[in-house]
This record gives C-alpha cells, sequence and structure tokens, in this order.
C-alpha cells in the first residue's frame, strides 16, 4: 500500500480517425485539385488516391495448416506491418506467424514504422482445436498509406479456411524460406519482447551508443515510483547538515549517494544476471525491513533534536583528515544510505534492467553488462542530483526556520519507515501508524489552536497545511480502525458495503508454487482461455501501481474477461518462488506472461514494469 504517484496525459486523437478525417477532406477537396489549382498541387499530375479495394490486392494461399497471406500494394502506396491484425474463432488456434521483410519509415501520423512496398506476406501455421479438421475463417485488418500524404481507415477483411487439420507439432517454419524471413532480429517488435531488445541492443550497438540509451532509460525510470523515496532520504541527510549545507556541499552530497546507489546496484545486477539470485529480492525480509525501518526511525528523532547522530571522534578524525570538508563521517554516512537504498529501496523491475541482466546471463559478459547497469542508475539518479545542488539554495542557512525543515524531514522519515514496514504488516495497522504520524504532525503545526487575528502570510499557509494533515489523518485513522486497506481511499470498503455496487477490483487466482501453476494452466488449455501470469510481490512498488492504474481500468478488464488470470504470488522469495522465476526467465516483479487459447507460451508478448491501459489493451488484442 505504498504511495503511489501517477502522470497522466491528455488523450490523442486515435491515428485511425485522423486518417479517415484526412481522407475525408481530400475527397472534398477534390474538384479543387482537379481545377482551379492544378498548378498549385505538387500531387496533380499524380494518380491518387485510389479507392483502398485497388490498392491492397489480398490473396490467400492454403496447404493443410499454412496459410500465406499475399498483399499486393501498387506503387506509390505502403502497408503498416504492425497495423495488420489477425483474429480467430475459438475453432482456431495460431501455433507461428513470420512476416516478409519490411522496410523502416518516418512516418508523420505513426513516427518510426515498419511498412512494406509493392508486396508483403504474412505465414501462418494454424490447427484446429476441435480434434477434428474444420472450416472456419481469418478475420484481417490492415492500414495503409497514399505517399502523397493520404493515410487509409482500417480495414477488414476475412478469408476462408478450409479443413483446417489438427496440428501434430508444437511450431511448425514456415515453408517459403526464400520469401518469408523468419530472424527474430529482423522482426523485433513482433518476435521480440522489450527486455529482450534491450538485450539485443547491448550486444548490437557501440559502447557509447548503448550507455547512452541505458542512461536515457534511466531518466525515463527515474521518474517512477520506485525512485521517490530515495528523494527525501537525500533531501534529509543534507538537511541533517544545518548551517554547512551549500549548494556544492549538497551536490557532492548527492553525488556520493548517487554513486553508492549506482555501485551496489550494478553489483547486485551482475550477480543476478550470472547467477540468478536477485540480491534485492533476498532483501526483502522481515527482519531487514524491520531494521531498515528502525533506522530511518533513529534518523527521524534526530531531526526533532532528541539527540545528534555521529560517528565515535576517533573515527570522525580519521575521516576530517581525509576530508576536511565533511563533518561527522557525513560521506561514509550518506555512501552507506546509498547502498541501504538500492537493495531495499531501490527501483523496481523495468526493461532496461532485465535486458541488461538477460544479456549478463546468457553471455556471461558481466562488463558490459555491468557498464549499462551503471549506466541506467546514473540516468535514474539524475532528480536526486538536482535536490542535492538545489538544497543549498532552497533550504534555510540558520535559525528557527531550519529546525522547523529538519521536523518536515522527520515527518517524512518516519512515514517512510511506514512505507517500509507496510511490505511485513497488515495494510490496517500501516494506516493507523500513517494516521498517528500525520495527526501528530498537525498539532505540532498548531492545527487545533486558534489563529491570531495580526497573523498573515506564511503562518496562515502552514496552518491551512496542517488542518489539511488533521483531516487527512482522520481519514486515515477510522479507515485503519475499520479495517480499510487502501491509502488514497482509506474508506472506500464502507462505501462498497453500504452499496450493492460491485467492486472494481478484478479477480486473480493467486498462485505460489509449480504445481498449483500447472493444474490452472492445464485448465485453462481444456477450456481454450489464454492466460495471463502476473508475476507479483508485496514488497513491489510498481505491482501496486499495475493493480491501482492498469488492472482497475474498465477497457482493461473488457479485454481480460475472457482470460484465465493467474497471479503468481513471488513476495517469499523462497525455493518455490525461485524455482518459478527460473521458468519463465523473470528476474523480479511486476513481469506479465502470456499463454494463447492452445496453451503455448508467447514469449514475445511478456511486458516488464506498468504497462499503461490503452498500451496494455492493444497488446493482448491478438490473443482474444
Amino acid at each position: 500500500m505504498p504511495v503511489v504517484f501517477q502522470s497522466f496525459v491528455l488523450p490523442r486523437l486515435g491515428a485511425s480517425m485522423v486518417a479517415a478525417l484526412m481522407l475525408f477532406l481530400l475527397q472534398l477537396s477534390a474538384p479543387v485539385q482537379a481545377g482551379l489549382f492544378d498548378n498549385a498541387n505538387p500531387f496533380a499530375s499524380q494518380k491518387g488516391p485510389l479507392p483502398v479495394e485497388q490498392v491492397y490486392l489480398l490473396d490467400s494461399e492454403q496447404v493443410d495448416g499454412q496459410v500465406k497471406l499475399i498483399w499486393t500494394i501498387q506503387d506509390g502506396y505502403y502497408l503498416y506491418r504492425d497495423k495488420i491484425e489477425l483474429s480467430y474463432g475459438t475453432e482456431v488456434a495460431e501455433l507461428n506467424r513470420s512476416y516478409s521483410d519490411a522496410v523502416q519509415k518516418d512516418d508523420p501520423l505513426f513516427g518510426q514504422v515498419w511498412v512494406y512496398h509493392n508486396q508483403a506476406l504474412v505465414n501462418l501455421d494454424l490447427t484446429s482445436t476441435t480434434g477434428q479438421p474444420v472450416d472456419s475463417k481469418i478475420s484481417i485488418t490492415y492500414q495503409g498509406c497514399w505517399d502523397g500524404g493520404i493515410c487509409y481507415p482500417p480495414v477488414t477483411t476475412t478469408v476462408d479456411l478450409k479443413q483446417l487439420p489438427v496440428s501434430t507439432a508444437a511450431v511448425t517454419p514456415a515453408t517459403d524460406t526464400a520469401q518469408v524471413s523468419t530472424a527474430p532480429a529482423t522482426y523485433a517488435p513482433l518476435a521480440q519482447s522489450e527486455q529482450d531488445r534491450f538485450a539485443a541492443m547491448i550486444s548490437g550497438s557501440s559502447l557509447l551508443l548503448t550507455l547512452g540509451a541505458f542512461f536515457v532509460a534511466g531518466l525515463a525510470l527515474a521518474l517512477t515510483p520506485c525512485v521517490f523515496p530515495m528523494i527525501p532520504i537525500l533531501s534529509s541527510i543534507i538537511a541533517g547538515q544545518g548551517h554547512r549545507t551549500t549548494a556544492m556541499h549538497g551536490f557532492m552530497l548527492s553525488l556520493v549517494y548517487v554513486l553508492a546507489v549506482a555501485v551496489t546496484y550494478t553489483i547486485a545486477g551482475v550477480i543476478a544476471g550470472l547467477f540468478g539470485e536477485n540480491l534485492q529480492a533476498a532483501f526483502q525480509n522481515a527482519w531487514i525491513i524491520g531494521l531498515f525501518s528502525f533506522v530511518f526511525v533513529l534518523l527521524s528523532l534526530s531531526m526533532f533534536g532528541f539527540y545528534e547522530l555521529q560517528l565515535p571522534n576517533a573515527l570522525q578524525s580519521r575521516l576530517n583528515n581525509l576530508s576536511n570538508s565533511q563533518k561527522g563521517g557525513s560521506v561514509m554516512g550518506v555512501a552507506i544510505m546509498g547502498l541501504l537504498s538500492a537493495l531495499i529501496v531501490g527501483p523496481c523491475m523495468a526493461a532496461p534492467l532485465a535486458g541488461a541482466l538477460i544479456y549478463i546471463g546468457q553471455t556471461g559478459d558481466p562488463l558490459l553488462g555491468g557498464a549499462a547497469l551503471f549506466s541506467l542508475s546514473m540516468g535514474m539518479g539524475v532528480p536526486l542530483l538536482i535536490v542535492g545542488a538545489s538544497a543549498g539554495k532552497l533550504l534555510p542557512k540558520a535559525g528557527v526556520w531550519m529546525e522547523s525543515v529538519k521536523a518536515g524531514f522527520g515527518v517524512m522519515l518516519l512515514l517512510l519507515a511506514v512505507w517500509m514496514l507496510d511490505r511485513v504488516i497488515d495494510d490496517s495497522i500501516a494506516l493507523l501508524l500513517y494516521a498517528v504520524i500525520l495527526l501528530v504532525a498537525a498539532v505540532y503545526m498548531k492545527a487545533l489552536d486558534r489563529l491570531q487575528d495580526e497573523a498573515r502570510g506564511w503562518r496562515v499557509f502552514w496552518k491551512g497545511i496542517g488542518v489539511v494533515l488533521l483531516l487527512y489523518g482522520t481519514l486515515l485513522f477510522v479507515g485503519g480502525m475499520t479495517g480499510g486497506t487502501s491509502l488514497l481511499q482509506p474508506l472506500k470498503h464502507i462505501a462498497v458495503a453500504g452499496s450493492a455496487q460491485a467492486s472494481t477490483e478484478m479477480h486473480f487466482v493467486k498462485v505460489t508454487n509449480k504445481s498449483q501453476l500447472d493444474q490452472l494452466l492445464a485448465e485453462a488449455k481444456a477450456q481454450n482461455k489464454p492466460v495471463l501470469l502476473d508475476f507479483y510481490a508485496d514488497w513491489c512498488v510498481a505491482c501496486v501501481e499495475l493493480d491501482l492504474f492498469t488492472f482497475s481500468d474498465a477497457g482493461v478488464q473488457q479485454g481480460l474477461s475472457g482470460f484465465s488470470r493467474i497471479k503468481v504470488d513471488v513476495t517469499a522469495n523462497d525455493d518455490d518462488a525461485k524455482e518459478l522465476s527460473r521458468d519463465y526467465s523473470v528476474i523480479g516483479p511486476p513481469a506479465l506472461i502470456f499463454y494463447d487459447r492452445a496453451g503455448t507460451l508467447q514469449a514475445n508478448m511478456t511486458l516488464i514494469g506498468v504497462i499503461e491501459p490503452e498500451v496494455f489493451i492493444n497488446h493482448i488484442a491478438r490473443l482474444r
């Protein structure tokens, strides 16, 4: 139940809608183009755009279970490879699919895409799921554009299947190797999962390009909830320096912290890649979590002025001799906090990280993989460096204001301590702990005191903040006392209990070992259902975000309505959890694995990390 941050963007106009609008406007302007403005129209001398049925001529060939779809494309037009969508009835299952060579194009509508000119081929290996030959149909949707700048709306048609047999092989290779390529590297978006593409990037690109790509990926990961808890940790360390804090001093402290995180994260990643042991998962232990939370409490009490944390005088003297600019052994303290943060508070699984670990595991090359992980970690640390560099300017230098700021960071550290414990204690107890901290903070901010008549400016502002904390803390307290579990909606369970409205939570069947999973997979195959495996852990922040923002979406729930939904719980990180992770090459949660209706693992569809609902819906369309 950690605090989750989510960014929202305005919905964009659908590409197909844009294409249809452009085609409509072109048709309206056709008489003008043919008349007055022939000399001004650069395409007036060209033939086009032709009716879509004349541009893309679709034919098919079937030999038993081998089906070839062939598009003949007029000159001056192209077909999008990724816009080719196929769907079947429940009596048909797709065992394999391969595409002919496409070329990359910088498209004004869709960005970098793969397209076909002149001819496109799709080779399919299909089987009957009824146990006997069957007649059926393939529903085919495709979309293309004219080089003159006009795109057609998506077109849907059908192709008949005659006496489709039952396949005796799990996957049959493409029969026409002269025209159909099956190399996964050529069709990365369709034949490789995202993390596999990052693994291929390491092995197939120059060192500088690889490090640059992983640094940019780290910048993107810096905006995820997994990194946010590090910000108050670092800020409290800098605030604890009091009057000694300057912009340069704060930047140096943050640099030490980020380097400690990066080095620790890199070493842990290399170990995970070489030996399959995820150190971060191993550190999600109740005793370790409890100890780290206790450290947060000690740090927070020092912020409140109960005592001053410092190393023994003898050790301080040695450290001072090494660096006169650092007091009280702060460099060592910051480095230790960075190490612990990387192992316990550190970021969740994401495609770039998984790609680097896959590369290390497959090639046994820890140097290049480790360099990619270090670059990724430094990219994630950029916001922390900004916090450190700005702290000297944003924080008061001395006096009562500084003590108030330090107390504020003390409250944040207490909240982080509860956030850590939330992984190993009951959610209702966590709500009560959050409530107590916020209520005490509200009282400290004099939320219950009468505001003086002459009060102005900041006093009024902080009084208002205190009242807000008082109200929210009260809601959390009531929620915790009545069995609530949600930090964002502490009274949601009361509202649901008092109404007949169905819960918006999606139901998953939870498994913790291989035998349980195999039984459910067999049942799904017998029922001709596709399967979603959600690798989950209670200590995984991104897993919670996936539940809150992706699986709660109405469109996602509708898209998964026909799926067998299984949550693979690897919270314990015991032998059973490690076996499940090894079987599916999952370094750490969250990871989403898919099976089709025939019970065939779709390794190319694996997703790592949090997926936007719209992207997820499009991703699972081929399995529905």
